[in-house]
């Protein structure tokens, strides 16, 4: 027999199986967990799943119990759930304290009128915050040591990483967008708390009248991509069709279709070529504002051995960055950590070195990477695969590490609006028993969404979880994954859970079918 749950808060019109209530079962040690495999094994009937492929594994992280299993041994693609073995291989090789560093370093002399007789190089190492801020005040401590001009070029040194901007597969038509920006050792983020790096802002307002191209503007980025304005002022009220662009392989942002002539402002984020050249160009504006004069050009070059540091910006820690990363499952983040455990562990900051190392790092942990097969450390690629199983094995394993109380703190939070507390489950479980309860990862691409982490049930057992679904066609199947956790909130071993109401929660209708919620800027 099939068995029905309380979702509390969860409507159920029109969306749920309309099971019947089954009369109270006897308490034992048994029953609340042959209720549990009943319920999951009904939740997963979903038509949404149709022709799909599901790993769902339960474990019990007070005694190891395996509670529930169905593909938890098939190799499937993980999504943003990828970023579970990066966070914890970053954590593990790094350290919490771990800060990235740029530095403006030269070989050349001072004179006494504060003129650098040579070239300055910007040195990085893939910081993921270095905002517009930040390298005015980089531009800001040159200043303060005296120096009031620059007679030889500023010269980007980014040899920290390779010069392989964006993964193996990824779509070529994701280029634009913020969550597939190129990969450097220095870049520049977009100025808020989601450090958005490699990317820039794009505000466009309506022309003064109707018929007149409307405003763009590209901000730090000014003069360093070129615009191709084809937009309209439409009439007010009128259907907006604004479609903000960059073409591939190209540095110009496009801007075409029509904005009604009383609509407020729009912002997108849209992706520049080649982060390293951005980086000193508004490193360049920043001298200008300070009033160093810089006589040579912008360029490359690697550190000459003998350099003296001018001036220097440390990072926040590795524990602060994990945060915006894994709450709002930011994939740049995820690339820079690869490359950096390359840098570190083999001298080589590339994605090979950095995922052979993170492979050797959850080996170390005690992970069985046997299943692991990863292509890049964000999951952006569809060659990524796992198995639900190994994400059990890492979850678990995770608890014995000095670092999983901030690991565990990045996960995002159930219900939580707080977009740096609940990031991509902010909308998701309110008002039910797993609101501020299921602490995890979510993971959305065509075809695939997971969901993966730890949720404490009604009777206060901890317990670990992994929903993987591969080959749905349509939105992601939240909906199924949020049944699935929010009846794991209300499991108790020693009776089954209470039912009032029908078993699923209704089909979301504004959930993204092709990323995480993050990446369209609804979360």
């Amino acid at each position: 027999m099939k068995h029905t749950l309380i979702t509390r808060g969860l409507a159920a019109a029109g969306a749920g199986l309309g099971l019947a209530l089954l009369p109270a079962a006897p308490a034992s040690a048994d029953v609340g967990a042959a209720d549990l495999a009943n319920d999951i094994d009904e939740i997963l009937q979903d038509p949404a799943l149709e022709g799909a492929t599901s790993g769902v594994v339960v474990h019990s992280l007070e005694d190891g119990e395996e509670l529930y299993s169905t593909e938890g041994d098939t190799t499937l693609i993980p999504a943003s759930n990828a970023k579970l073995p990066t966070s914890a291989a970053a954590l593990e090789v790094l350290g919490t304290d771990y800060q990235f560093e740029t530095t403006l370093t030269s070989p050349a002399l001072m004179s006494s009128g504060g003129v650098l007789n040579g070239d300055l190089y910007l040195r990085g190492t893939g910081d993921p915050t270095t905002t517009p801020e930040a390298y005015a005040d980089l531009a800001a401590d040159l200043a303060d040591r005296g120096v009031t001009a620059i007679s030889g070029d500023l010269l980007a040194d980014d040899t920290w990483f390779d010069d392989v901007r964006v993964g193996p597969d990824w779509d070529p038509t994701d280029e634009p967008y913020a969550y597939a920006a190129q990969i450097s050792a220095l870049t520049v983020a977009v100025d808020d708390e989601r450090y958005d790096t490699g990317a820039t802002e794009v505000t466009v307002s309506p022309g003064e009248s109707v018929g007149d191209a409307p405003q763009v503007d590209v901000g730090p980025a000014d003069g360093y991509v070129e615009v191709d304005n084809q937009a309209t002022t439409g009439e007010p009220g009128s259907d907006p069709t604004l479609w903000i662009d960059r073409p591939q392989d190209s540095n110009t942002i496009a801007v075409s279709g029509s904005v009604p002539a009383d609509a407020d402002p729009s912002t997108q984020l849209r992706t520049v070529d080649e982060p390293t050249d951005y980086a000193t160009h508004v490193l360049a504006d920043a001298f200008e504002e300070q009033g160093i004069e810089l006589r040579g050009d912008l360029g490359r070059g690697e550190t000459p051995e003998g350099s003296r540091d001018l001036a220097t910006r440390d990072s926040e820690p590795l524990a602060d960055i994990l945060v915006p990363f894994m709450k709002l499952s930011n994939n740049p983040h995820a690339e820079i950590l690869v490359k950096t455990i390359g840098a570190v562990q083999a001298g080589e900051g590339s994605w090979d070195a950095g995922l052979a190392e993170m492979n050797t790092a959850l080996d170390g942990l005690g992970v069985d990477t046997t299943d692991l097969a990863l292509t890049d450390g964000s999951g952006l690629g569809h060659s990524n695969t796992l198995t639900a199983d190994f994400l059990i094995d890492l979850l678990t394993s995770a608890q014995s590490a000095e670092w999983y109380d901030t690991w565990n703190a990045s996960l995002p939070v159930a219900g939580d609006p707080d977009p740096l507390v609940g990031g991509t489950l902010a909308s998701r479980m309110g008002d039910t028993a797993a609101a501020d309860n299921v602490v995890a990862k979510t993971g959305t691409l065509t075809g695939v969404s997971a969901l993966s982490g730890y949720v404490t049930g009604s009777g206060g057992e901890e317990l670990v979880f992994s929903v993987v679904n591969n080959g749905h066609a349509g939105a992601a199947p939240t909906h199924v994954q949020d049944a699935i956790a929010v009846r794991l909130a209300e499991f108790d071993r020693t009776q089954p859970a209470a039912r009032a109401e029908p078993l699923m929660a209704p089909v979301p209708t504004d959930q993204p079918s092709s990323g995480e919620c993050s990446w369209d800027g609804v979360c």
